[in-house]
């Protein structure tokens, strides 16, 4: 089983910012008005997050500076309750107030992007698999990811061996053929170590750039999977031109790769996994949301799909599972849960808030209060520590691998950018990369 390191998107300063009397940020403290207020989380936090996040705090007490990445330093604060968050729909795409929004300001993103040149740079020194990025737009979570092959080909000559793959493309948004030609440009850039998981899309706000797109996104997606192949494997595909005629136009550059190493990402519908297997794509799927035995029932089903199709240059007919999990590998339980505790339900929150915030949401999500988001948020963290989660020390970070490699995982795909701070992560990947072994 390989081990890979994945980007996710942390939130630009650990949550996204507070509207008036709305939520805190990380840890539970604070209150906001207009502007953002770090909770206490864990405790006194100095540290730069790793893409703008607060860094982890060690004992109780309050937050001095926003991270890398981050607008205004964050406030001390202390806490006045979680507080009401409006269930009105005319909120920015991540469900902040569009007036406390302020971003990274400018150039205030530059030390996310040094971050995570930083990080890749280590885990291809440390002989990790693959390196992923995610495709996001508009959103207070991800903000410095809206151009995977940008960000890729940037990455493909800042390493020397570790795969570069996208993580997801939002193929509903993109035209085939400029998907073809950009990843070609990093394909080559990087000497041939391109991969990409091609996704529907979930949040309406993304689809601002085609809006035409959205209700039919998965259809568009599936049927645009062989004829990314075709155009990757050199083969002209007719389009209509500037006058309306056809032409059959083939991408250039040629990529390195004759085949484009390609997979399906799920949220966890059991029709995207069979879909996946009937193409002959990878799986990319997180184990959060469902439980060891749902996902055993999924793979078995793809393995089962992907025998069944027909060769079209894919993988073989076993496929290939990516399983995608939150990690940090501290010294021991206790330091691990520690730091990752505060950062890690601030994240949680902010995606709760961008859930609550898409369109497409059911009304029960979009009104849920403050309250009901952190308690939702303690929930999730409290379920990521009792399984698919590589949060703790050495050994209890090994046993997960083993069990999620006995499950039928092929490749780990480990989150690790949720509001730790820089010196942390690295900490985490140097001792995440001792367990590769035996794996």
């Amino acid at each position: 089983m390989d081990l890979s390191v994945m980007f996710f998107g942390a939130d630009a300063a650990g949550a996204a910012a507070s509207p008036a009397g709305g939520d805190s940020a990380a840890g539970g403290g604070g209150s906001g008005s207009g502007g953002r207020t770090a909770g206490a989380g864990a405790g006194t936090g100095t540290g730069a997050g790793l893409n703008g996040a607060p860094g982890a705090g060690a004992a109780a007490g309050a937050r001095t500076k926003a991270g890398l990445g981050a607008g205004p330093s964050a406030g001390t604060g202390t806490s006045t309750g979680a507080g009401t968050n409006s269930s009105t729909r005319t909120r920015t795409a991540d469900g902040s107030s569009p007036v406390a929004r302020s971003g990274g300001g400018f150039g205030g993103h530059a030390g996310a992007y040094e971050d995570i040149l930083a990080v890749a740079r280590a885990a291809d020194r440390l002989g990790f698999h693959a390196v992923w990025t995610p495709e996001r737009h508009f959103q207070q979570v991800g903000q410095v990811f809206p151009s995977p092959p940008v960000l890729s080909a940037a990455l493909a000559v800042a390493t020397e061996r570790i795969a570069i793959r996208a993580g997801s493309v939002v193929l509903p948004l993109h035209h085939p053929l400029r998907v073809a030609e950009d990843w070609a440009v990093v394909d080559n850039l990087s000497h041939g170590r391109v991969g990409l998981s091609v996704a529907t899309g979930w949040h309406s706000a993304d689809f601002a750039v085609s809006p035409g797109a959205y209700a039919d996104r998965r259809a568009r997606m599936l049927r645009d999977v062989p004829v990314l192949r075709r155009l990757w494997a050199g083969e002209a595909v007719e389009y209509a031109d500037g006058t309306g005629q056809p032409v059959a136009v083939r991408p250039m550059p040629r990529p390195v790769q004759p085949v484009l190493p390609l997979w399906l990402t799920t949220s966890g519908s059991p029709e995207t996994w069979e879909a996946a297997g009937r193409l002959r794509a990878g799986v990319l799927a997180a184990t959060v949301g469902q439980s060891r035995e749902e996902l055993a029932g999924k793979i078995a089903r793809y393995r089962a799909a992907c025998a069944a199709a027909p060769e079209q240059g894919g993988t073989g007919p076993h496929g290939r599972v990516t399983l995608m999990a939150h990690t940090f590998v501290g010294e021991d339980d206790e330091h691990a849960r520690r730091l990752v505790a505060g950062p890690l339900k601030a994240y949680l929150r902010s995606y709760v808030r961008q859930t609550s915030a898409n369109r497409s949401a059911d009304d029960r999500t979009a009104a849920l209060t403050g309250e009901q988001t952190a308690m939702l948020a303690e929930f999730a963290y409290r379920r990521y520590l009792t399984w698919g989660s590589l949060l703790g020390s050495a050994e209890t970070c090994r046993t997960m691998l083993a069990d999620l490699r006995d499950l039928g995982a092929d490749e780990v795909a480990c989150f690790i950018d949720f509001g730790l701070g820089r010196d942390d992560v690295l900490a985490g990947l140097h001792r995440l990369a001792a367990l590769r072994e035996g794996l």
